[in-house]
C-alpha cells in the first residue's frame, strides 16, 4: 500500500502503460482517476480496477486540449480535497523523417506528446503548491537520450519532456514537488500491436525491434508501470529531474 489514500490521476490510461499504470496504483492503496481520449476505454479500465477492489473513475480528456485538462484537474481537486500524483502518460508516435512528416502531423503529435505535459503540469502544480507538495511523474522515451531513423517528430518530442521534467523540478522543488520521468525502450502494447498488423513482416520486424534492446526482448507495461510507481512513491523521496531508463539495455550498448 505504497500510495494508500493519495489522489492520482492517470493520463493515457485507457490501454498500455497508462493501463498497467492505474491498476498498479490501485492496488497500491491510490483512488486513480483513468484519463484517456478515449472514453471507453477509460471507462473499461476503470472498471477493471474496481472489480479487482481498488477505487478510482474515468474522465474523457483530450491532452491537447489546455481547458478540458485544466477542468479535470481542478474538478478532481475540488472533489477529494487534493491531487497528490499527476503521471502525464498520454502519447503517441508517427513515422517520418523532418522532410516528409506533415506540418499538419507534426503539430498534432507536438499537441499531445508536448502540450499535454505542459498542460498537466501547469494546472496541476498551483495546486499541489498550495496543499503543500506533491509528485509529477512524465513518460519520455529511450530516443529522449538516443536517436532511432524515420521518427524525427516523436525523438523531439520526447527529448522536450525529458528537458521539460529537469526544468520543472528545478522551478518546483522549493514547493515539495518531485518531477521525474520515466523513459521506456520498446514495449509490449497495442501501439506496437498495430505496427506489426500493418507491416508486411510481422515477424522480421518484431526481431529487429528485439534485437536493438540488449536483453533481447521487448519490455511489458508492467515493468513501465513498476518504475512509474517508484518514482510516484515516497521510495524515491531523493529523486527530482530524473529520466529513470527501463529499456532493456538499449542504451547501453
Amino acid at each position: 500500500m505504497r500510495l494508500k489514500d493519495k489522489i492520482a490521476i492517470v493520463t493515457g490510461g485507457g490501454s498500455g502503460i497508462g493501463h498497467a499504470t492505474c491498476l498498479t496504483f490501485a492496488r497500491e492503496g491510490a483512488y486513480v482517476v483513468v484519463a484517456d481520449r478515449n472514453a471507453e476505454a477509460a471507462a473499461k479500465v476503470a472498471e477493471e480496477l474496481k472489480k479487482a477492489g481498488g477505487k478510482g473513475e474515468a474522465l474523457a480528456v483530450n491532452v491537447a486540449d489546455s481547458k478540458a485538462v485544466k477542468a479535470m484537474v481542478e474538478d478532481v481537486a475540488a472533489r477529494h480535497g487534493k491531487l497528490d500524483i499527476l503521471v502525464n502518460n498520454a502519447g503517441y508516435g508517427i513515422a517520418g523523417t523532418v522532410v516528409n512528416t506533415t506540418e499538419e502531423d507534426w503539430d498534432a503529435l507536438m499537441a499531445v506528446n508536448v502540450n499535454g505535459v505542459f498542460y498537466g503540469c501547469k494546472h496541476a502544480i498551483p495546486i499541489m503548491e498550495k496543499q503543500g507538495g506533491g509528485v509529477i511523474v512524465n513518460t519520455a522515451s529511450t530516443v529522449s537520450k538516443v536517436g532511432i531513423p524515420n521518427r524525427a517528430a516523436y525523438c523531439a518530442s520526447k527529448g522536450a519532456v525529458a528537458s521539460l521534467t529537469r526544468a520543472m523540478a528545478l522551478d518546483h522543488v522549493d514547493a515539495n514537488i518531485r518531477v521525474n520521468c520515466v523513459a521506456p525502450g520498446t514495449i509490449e502494447s497495442p501501439y506496437f500491436d498495430e505496427i506489426f498488423r500493418k507491416s508486411n513482416d510481422a515477424a522480421a520486424l518484431r526481431d529487429g525491434l528485439e534485437k536493438r534492446q540488449a536483453m533481447k526482448r521487448l519490455g511489458k507495461p508492467q515493468e513501465i508501470a513498476n518504475a512509474i510507481l517508484f518514482l510516484a512513491s515516497e521510495e524515491s523521496s531523493f529523486c527530482t529531474g530524473s529520466m529513470m531508463l527501463v529499456d532493456g539495455g538499449w542504451t547501453a550498448k
